[in-house]
């Protein structure tokens, strides 16, 4: 799921943003700003350089920014009741009972002291500690397609603690400082009672190190497939080892060589291996260390804490380690088309409400290439 969408495909397909503006119109008091977020999505997936204020009122046809900013900082909508719109509509369109659960995070990268959030802190978007915003996504991928479900904005606890800053930022009395972890908890907790269908959940190491991320899928009834840090303790033979002491435990000819999905350069080929560990009711759900090893360099190894079915295979613990490459696609992907880091705004509901509908943006460029890749696809003007 890469570059953009064709014209072709943009026409054909068209009558799913009105689709979109029908299923979301409800969460609106009034028809202007109704219009003007069914719009927004539309220019979010328009050709339009930049996808700012000035860029997306001009492709509403209108002469200022005035409206578009109206729409993201004082008109009568709640963000999180489109966010579950976006959820019903991702899990109506590109749902499967084998979905993942993808958890991962991205900075902003911003200038200045007023956004909401924004501090010194480490963002993947440059590989360092920068002035940023962060944000928290529950990502989703199925063999019919691949979007992002959720987004939180991380509040520092020097933002969460400060009294001036939150009320100039409008940050809700509710909201109290909540780790990376915990919010990603959250949304999968939210993405399961909404009935979006997955089977397993998987995240990287910031993540997945954490017992409680861990509990919270197997609470649900899902499978797991974490990155943990190579000091991760497990128990075996009834010692503790760190999990980095495994592999030289795998005989030569114990490694399976698999590909976890397709990558820029072709198949992700790596060598494998599996550590069944002790649980409290292995025949009702097992645990494993999963060990991925570079096929070209045997000291490049990384280590995963899963959780599932006892009878889960090798092979398909690989497919969801390699699902979690799929946020990366799509943050670049967001970033890139959908504008999801091109908002001039700098308040908590601005935030929520620009990446809400950015988000919707890059689900119906899902939906919308789902549908073009189905076998016997209906010509341009078919209806259901």
């Amino acid at each position: 799921m890469s570059g953009r969408p064709t014209a072709r495909q943009v026409a054909e397909w068209a009558d799913e943003l009105t689709a979109v503006g029908e299923r979301i119109g409800r969460r609106f008091a009034r028809s202007e700003p109704r219009r003007r977020a069914t719009g927004y999505i539309r220019g979010s997936l328009s050709g339009t350089g930049r996808k700012n204020g000035w860029q997306l009122a001009e492709h509403l046809g209108e002469a200022t920014p005035d409206g578009v900013q109206h729409l993201l900082a004082r008109a009568d909508w709640d963000a999180d009741a489109v966010r579950d719109d976006l959820l019903g509509y991702v899990a109506e369109h590109l749902g499967h009972p084998d979905g993942v659960l993808v958890v991962d995070e991205t900075g902003f990268l911003k200038k200045g002291t007023k956004s909401c959030g924004v501090a010194r802190q480490y963002s993947g978007t440059a590989g360092r500690v920068e002035n940023c915003q962060v944000g928290v996504f529950l990502g989703y991928a199925t063999d019919k397609g691949r979007a992002l479900l959720d987004r939180a904005l991380y509040l520092p606890k020097e933002w969460a603690t400060d009294a001036d800053r939150r009320e100039e930022a409008g940050v809700p009395e509710e909201v109290e400082f909540a780790t990376k972890i915990l919010l990603a908890r959250r949304m999968v907790e939210r993405a399961a009672a909404s009935g979006v269908p997955a089977r397993w959940v998987t995240a990287d190491a910031v993540y997945g190190s954490d017992y409680h991320f861990r509990l919270t899928a197997e609470n649900l009834g899902l499978g797991y497939v974490a990155g943990v840090r190579a000091d991760f303790a497990i128990f075996a033979a009834f010692r503790q080892v760190r999990v980095k002491a495994l592999p030289a435990r795998v005989p030569e000819d114990g490694w399976s060589r698999l590909s976890c999905g397709a990558g820029a350069k072709g198949p992700r080929v790596y060598d494998w291996a599996l550590f069944r560990t002790p649980c409290p009711e292995p025949e009702v759900y097992a645990r494993w260390v999963l060990i991925r090893r570079s096929t070209s360099d045997p000291d490049d190894v990384a280590y995963f804490a899963c959780g599932g079915p006892p009878g889960t295979t090798l092979d398909e613990l690989v497919r969801v380690a390699g699902a979690r490459w799929a946020v990366e696609d799509l943050f670049e992907l967001a970033k890139g088309d959908c504008g999801l880091d091109e908002y001039e705004v700098r308040s908590w509901v601005g935030w929520h409400r620009h990446v809400t509908l950015s988000l919707f943006a890059l689900a119906v460029l899902a939906v919308i290439r789902a549908r073009a890749a189905r076998p016997g696809r209906r010509q341009k003007g078919a209806r259901d």
